[in-house]
């Protein structure tokens, strides 16, 4: 048997390696399956097979395994999905590392499909489309290899490069086949079998946490990642929202991190933070694996928030929401992204929380203990006598954004990072800003209190996105007859995110490409398909004045391309048919093949099982047989008009045909006695 080319052996192995990736970029498979799999992967493409004598070994080896992972599934509660995907890559595995043959070949593709499909149901994301890709191109192209392999006699040379141009047309036409197949035929969302992967790029973060500590560095500005989308209605249709989205609120500081005293509540699935009035904002969020945390983000000021749930499988699981303290909400359990609805109430003041206990209005004025006396005074001498909370505010915002500096670098833990800031470097990020006003305000007896969640967003199609470098911080005021109002003292050049220029721009095209991915393939439905039937074929009505039917006009420039393309479509198919009809039947390769099977026939030869048209006339010529040494330059021609783009030309099979009927005569001694031809 000939041994298979190097080049096909590795676009095998690499083929089973983008179907592992399919499943190991949702980040839920198991670490020592990353190992094993790469580990094997390796070998493979070193050339070492180290399993091809350990047949039994291995089986037992992958039956050990398949019984670990039962075990995990029914005692440790590990998912069912993950379990058969993990297993799948320990086939892979196996069969990588065992010896090169034709079966070897067909479960190693078998089982890289079967990874491409736990993939799909793992996640679906942007980074399984790019191993789907990987997949199929080398699948594709590999499976090729072994078809022109088995054809080409073991004294010659298999024509890799020349067969590759062919081939790589072929599997470009394949992969359009299936794209318009999957655009034409009726089908379901794949979200219904999918389900939310890893955070993606990098770990999850959004830099919510119980405490806040004052001090470090604030990287997180420079993080460009999406961590949410919403849309908004009424939508505002601007590019850049300068808006606040509120995720949850600190009212104790013990001088060096803040910290809240609300206590959570039991779990229900509508909460209600405080009575809203006319004109509430509703919105529709998604919470995004990168966001890597349970509190509720919604526009400032959240007034209702329920409708929680999360994807997982085919299956929406609905979600409780848990009320921690006045403001913040949580999920009341993880998950690897979240979808919900929220209410806000449209302005800077909103109405104090309806359930807002006394011991939480009393921390609204706390101190931290060993308070520099300093920081008392210098809101005293900004304020000058100021009393009224909303105008002590503001004058105390623009004395913080005139004699101090934002920066994101700063050096380690200071004993007191409020006076550190405020008497001694004189420049910090917005949660400096936010806590030096607060604790001001609070030493001239004005109730107030830090929150952070984000701020801006982006405009992006129908809806807007935040990123987790617009995490923010910023001070809500107590205003008697008006209830807490937002005043943000951080210069507004640097609320939203800085990432860098060149970080930022690829982050972008690639949540571009994914929000394509997953409008165009994750989310394609039957619905649709008919709404891209609907609007390329029907024009839009036009009404009078009184609401009376208009002339109906031309159909629009789509409905033209799309007859023009079908009417194209149509041509090419009659010109092909046409040219196929033309066309005499010894020219084409496959029924040349018949004929000649049919003349080796009459001369009483039968090929063994499997034996290519090559391997024939090597047997027959081995034999001595008149017909082997004409049957060569056949098998040749038949093989360059089948895979070298050669086709037969005009007469030329007839004459191929002829020297079978009449074979040439053998030079030399003459042969051992065996069949004769006829």
């Amino acid at each position: 048997m000939r041994p298979p080319t190097r080049l096909r052996l590795r676009l095998r192995d690499l083929g089973c390696g983008a179907g592992f990736g399919a499943m190991a970029v949702s980040g839920q498979l198991p670490a020592w399956t990353l190992g094993v799999f790469g580990l094997s992967l390796l070998l493979a493409l070193l050339g070492r097979r180290v399993l091809g004598q350990r047949t039994l070994a291995s089986a037992l080896l992958l039956l050990g395994s398949a019984a670990m992972l039962y075990v995990q599934v029914t005692r440790e509660g590990l998912d069912p999905v993950v379990a058969a995907s993990a297993f799948a890559a320990l086939v892979a595995a196996q069969r990588l590392l065992s010896t090169p043959s034709p079966a070897t070949d067909g479960h190693v593709h078998l089982v890289g499909l079967l990874m491409i499909a736990g993939g799909a149901a793992l996640s679906g994301d942007l980074p399984f489309a790019l191993c789907l890709i990987a997949f199929t191109v080398l699948s594709c192209l590999s499976m090729g290899l072994s078809a022109i392999e088995a054809v080409v006699p073991e004294e010659e040379r298999v024509p890799v490069r020349e067969a590759l141009g062919p081939l790589s047309v072929g599997v470009l036409f394949a992969v359009l086949g299936a794209i318009t197949f999957f655009i034409l035929f009726p089908r379901v969302s794949w979200n219904m079998a999918s389900r939310r992967g890893s955070a993606g790029l990098g770990v999850a973060t959004a830099g919510f946490a119980d405490k806040v500590r004052l001090g470090g560095s604030g990287t997180i500005k420079s993080n460009p990642r999406v961590v949410l989308r919403a849309q908004l209605t009424p939508d505002p249709g601007a590019d850049t929202l300068n808006a606040h989205w509120l995720g949850r609120t600190f009212d104790t500081f013990d001088g060096t991190e803040w910290s809240s005293v609300g206590e959570p509540l039991p779990p229900r699935q509508v909460v209600t933070l405080r009575r809203g009035g006319e004109g509430l904002v509703h919105q529709r969020l998604e919470l995004l694996p990168a966001y890597g945390a349970r509190t509720l983000i919604a526009l400032e000021t959240p007034a209702r928030l329920g409708n929680g749930y999360t994807v997982s499988g085919a299956d929406r699981q609905r979600l409780g929401l848990v009320r921690v303290g006045t403001s913040e909400v949580r999920f009341a359990t993880d998950g690897s992204g979240f979808f919900y609805e929220a209410y806000s109430m449209p302005g800077e003041a909103a109405p104090v929380p309806d359930a807002m206990s006394i011991p939480e209005r009393d921390q609204l004025l706390a101190l931290p203990m060993g308070l520099d006396p300093r920081v008392g005074a210098l809101a005293e001498k900004v304020l000058a006598g100021e009393q009224d909370p909303l105008r002590a505010a503001h004058k105390l915002e623009a004395f913080l954004q005139r004699e101090y500096r934002y920066t994101l670098e700063l050096g380690g833990d200071v004993e007191d990072p409020l006076a550190d800031f405020l008497f001694g470097r004189k420049e910090g990020h917005c949660e400096h800003f936010a806590t030096a006003l607060t604790i001001m305000l609070r030493t001239q007896g004005i109730a107030a209190r830090l929150a952070t969640g984000f701020y801006g967003g982006e405009r992006v199609q129908d809806g807007y996105i935040v990123r987790a470098g617009d995490a923010h911080a910023w001070t809500h005021v107590l205003v008697p007859g008006q209830g807490f109002v937002t005043v943000d003292p951080t210069p507004p050049d640097y609320r939203a995110a800085q990432p860098l220029a060149v970080l930022e721009a690829l982050v972008t095209l690639y949540e571009r490409m994914e929000n394509l991915w997953r409008a165009a393939v994750v989310d394609y439905s039957f619905r649709d398909q008919m709404q891209l039937a609907s609007a390329l074929v029907r024009p839009p009505r036009e009404r009078g004045p009184e609401g009376a039917r208009g002339q109906v006009p031309l159909p629009p420039a789509r409905a033209w391309a799309a007859a023009l393309a079908v009417g194209l479509a149509v041509y090419a198919t009659w010109r092909f048919a046409t040219r196929a009809r033309q066309r005499t039947r010894p020219l084409d390769a496959t029924r040349f093949l018949e004929a000649v099977e049919r003349r080796l026939a009459r001369a009483g030869v039968r090929p063994q099982p499997q034996e290519p048209l090559e391997r024939l006339g090597a047997r027959l010529e081995a034999e001595g047989h008149p017909l082997g040494p004409a049957l060569r330059p056949v098998a040749r021609r038949y093989l360059e008009a089948r895979f070298g783009g050669r086709p037969l030309q005009e007469g030329e099979a007839a004459r191929l045909l002829a020297t079978l009927a009449h074979p040439p005569p053998r030079k030399g001694p003459p042969p051992s006695p065996g069949p004769r031809a006829p």
